[in-house]
């Protein structure tokens, strides 16, 4: 627990407030609904392994955030807009969802059409380095190409979030 200096003098903070700070930090981080975490959380409690961990994974496997660590996509919310405006094919298919679940092998690529060849030039491609789980492709002339390896990792996962506290936080409501 931390103490914060207010004018009434020092304030130790509760449990609860520091969960709820965790699982904002987790929300804003994927910039995620007030529900979207709670569904994660559910759904990692029914599989095996580490709750958090698993929900973690699931996060990390969205489209838009596959899109995103490349640099295909300079923000999640624009990566977000790139989904729903069905620029984005994944195994030749348009998606236009952005929470869609990417599975190991996955091949994701950009449409051939003049309206997404603008999204290119705006791109910054290979901006940090990208997640082991994904696999970023550049040939000259052609569109760039991502392969999802396989499932995420926690070590893959560059956030300074403890999982286990927005866990903590949803086993009241889930």
């Amino acid at each position: 627990t931390r103490v914060v200096n207010d004018q009434s003098g020092s304030k130790k903070i509760s449990q609860f407030c520091v969960r709820l700070e965790a699982k904002q930090r987790l929300r804003f981080s994927y910039g995620l609904t007030e529900r979207q975490p709670l569904n994660y959380v559910r759904i990692a409690r029914k599989t095996k392994g580490s709750t958090g961990q698993v929900s973690l994974q699931l996060l990390e496997m969205r489209l838009d955030n596959v899109i995103f660590h490349p640099g295909v996509a300079s923000t999640i919310p624009c990566a977000r807009q790139l989904v729903n405006h069905r620029h984005i094919l994944v195994n030749n298919r348009i998606v236009d969802i952005p929470s869609y679940r990417c599975e190991p092998k996955d091949i994701i690529t950009v449409r051939n059409r003049p309206t997404s060849s603008n999204v290119l030039r705006n791109a910054s491609f290979g901006r940090d380095k990208i997640p082991d789980h994904l696999t970023l492709s550049l040939t000259e002339g052609s569109r760039p190409t991502g392969l999802v390896n396989r499932i995420a990792n926690r070590e893959s996962v560059d956030l300074n979030i403890n999982e286990l506290l927005v866990v903590e936080y949803y086993s009241r409501k889930a």
